[in-house]
């Protein structure tokens, strides 16, 4: 049987990074079956062209996984499959969540033969055998003979054979303008395909912010993959990308790395040890990065952005979300420690919360000027369902949207704050990313970054670059034109800078941008 695994977009904002869930379930597949992949933040498709493929490719099942953001344009594309013969089961945080919805038992339309909730680890291998007979179920749970959800152990975790899959979609240099391809072999770079892989060690968080659907989801208890596993796949993406002649990073998935300090540890000196090391991102929680032996080791095993969702400046704010362990009072000494290292963050904001007041945009902005430069991004606390904040705002009678994710509007509010009002907290959002990465924004921070490395300095602009896109379009190219030509300054010194260094470096070797080759600017 063809099988094809289908991650949809949500037709607003791009995500270019895979997400592990079809290659994982690819590995998991019986021997027998074909699995194709699309997904559709790095391949649009219509859901004419989508019906076109299955038909083609003699697709027999297609499976969908969607979080919130992205289940209007997944219930549009299973119904369009669905019509046209071709049996679809759906699974996810938000499937998870609320299987009723996708199977019409809540008076909407039904969009899926079958939903898989939870972690298909176990379940997957099933409904493909039970899709091939054509008896598929309505829903297929990891349960245990008392009917209790079973979390999957990650002790024989299936080795993902990125060797042998095609990652071609997701190669980003393909995506970039080509005035930026162009621009950035200015700079020296010759790579052929530069890919974000998504890996994961381990699942689950204990943390429970009020917020978020993750210990729902995974668990509160933390399960990990053997260190031996984790570095061998690192190695043979060290040696894919060898073979490409191109670049790859890793973005480590987990809801929290570092979430067992001395586990962590363990794991990064094995990559150290075993020279496994690949630049590497990983979401890891701020009051975990007191350690300095922790960040030091990040470094060394690769490591280049941290995620932090610090959500507030407020402590009051935090602690309304069950987020307290953040202590504001302790961002900037982090930042600075992360900075020290040559590692850099990627600080989450969110605006909306209990506390908020006009101007809180402003406030937050003028402590960020005072931290190392990295990547903020700014959202609206938003409702998700099934989580505590869910429920307490639609039983004080708060939700203004209460099924907001079937009509998906990035950047508004769905539900009435307190001390601010709908209008005014998009507004305050508005004005962080208008500022954050403003023309002036992005020439300070890359001269922050003077004494840093080049490779440093030009992947920071890049990163400024791309990060801008989460909220303003430039897709199209009159909107990169404007872009780089608003940022012309910073450009044209690195690029100034550039042929410096290639100069300089002609007779030692290959001018490289990885940021390992630890190669100063001279002035």
């Amino acid at each position: 049987m063809n099988i094809l695994l289908y991650n949809p977009d949500n037709e607003i904002t791009n995500n270019f990074m895979p997400h592990l869930w079809m290659f994982l379930l690819k590995s998991l597949t019986p021997p027998g079956h074909q699995v194709f992949l699309i997904d559709g933040n790095a391949r649009r498709l219509t859901k004419e062209h989508l019906v076109e493929y299955v038909r083609e490719n003699h697709i027999g099942l297609v499976g969908i996984g969607a979080m919130t953001r992205m289940i209007r344009k997944a219930y549009l594309m299973a119904d369009a499959v669905r019509a046209a013969g071709v049996p679809v089961v759906m699974g996810g945080p938000h499937v998870t969540e609320v299987p009723d919805e996708p199977l019409g038992r809540d008076g909407e339309p039904r969009h899926a033969d079958a939903v898989a909730l939870g972690e298909a680890d176990q379940t997957w291998p099933t409904i493909v055998a039970d899709a091939e007979r054509g008896e598929l179920k309505e829903i297929y749970a990891p349960l245990n003979t008392d009917g209790k959800d079973v979390k999957p152990s990650l002790d024989d975790y299936p080795v993902i054979p990125w060797d042998r899959m095609d990652l071609d979609q997701f190669n980003l240099i393909k995506h970039f303008p080509r005035m930026a391809r162009r621009l950035l072999s200015l700079f020296g770079m010759t790579w052929q395909s530069f890919h974000l892989i998504p890996i994961e060690s381990g699942r689950g968080c204990p943390y429970g912010c009020e917020f978020c659907t993750v210990t729902g989801f995974f668990g509160d208890s933390i399960r990990f993959r053997s260190k031996e596993s984790v570095v061998n796949e690192l190695l043979m993406l060290k040696a894919l990308e060898k073979r490409q002649k191109g670049k790859i990073a890793v973005f480590f998935i987990d809801d929290n790395f570092a979430i067992n300090p001395r586990r962590t540890k363990c794991l990064l000196r094995e990559i150290i040890a075993r020279d496994a090391q690949v630049p590497w991102v990983a979401q890891i929680s701020m009051n975990l990065l007191r350690d300095e032996e922790l960040v030091s080791l990040i470094a060394q095993s690769g490591g280049r952005w941290i995620f932090m969702g610090l959500e507030s400046i407020d402590p009051g704010n935090l602690k309304s979300v069950s987020k307290g362990f953040n202590k504001p009072d302790e961002y900037k000494a982090i930042l600075e420690r992360l900075a020290r290292h040559d590692l850099y963050a990627m600080t989450s904001f969110i605006f909306g919360m209990d506390g908020d007041k006009p101007g809180v945009a402003a406030r937050t902005l003028e402590v960020i000027r005072s931290w190392p430069p990295g990547l903020p991004v700014f959202g609206l606390l938003t409702p998700y369902p099934a989580t505590p904040l869910y429920e307490r705002l639609l039983s004080s009678g708060r939700l203004t949207r209460p099924k907001h994710w079937l009509e998906f509007k990035p950047f508004t509010m769905d539900f009435t704050p307190l001390g601010i009002t709908a209008d005014q907290a998009e507004a305050e959002v508005r004005q962080a990313w208008a500022s954050s990465y403003s023309p002036k924004a992005i020439a300070s921070a890359i001269g922050w970054l003077e004494s840093r490395s080049f490779p440093d300095r030009l992947i920071h602009l890049l990163g400024r670059l791309a990060f801008r896109g989460i909220y303003f379009p430039q897709m199209k190219r009159r909107e990169w034109v404007r872009v780089l030509f608003e940022n012309r300054g910073p450009i044209l010194r690195l690029l100034a800078q550039a042929l410096e260094l290639k100069l300089k470096l002609r007779s030692r070797g290959t001018f490289s941008l990885d940021p390992h080759q630890r190669v100063e600017r001279t002035a």
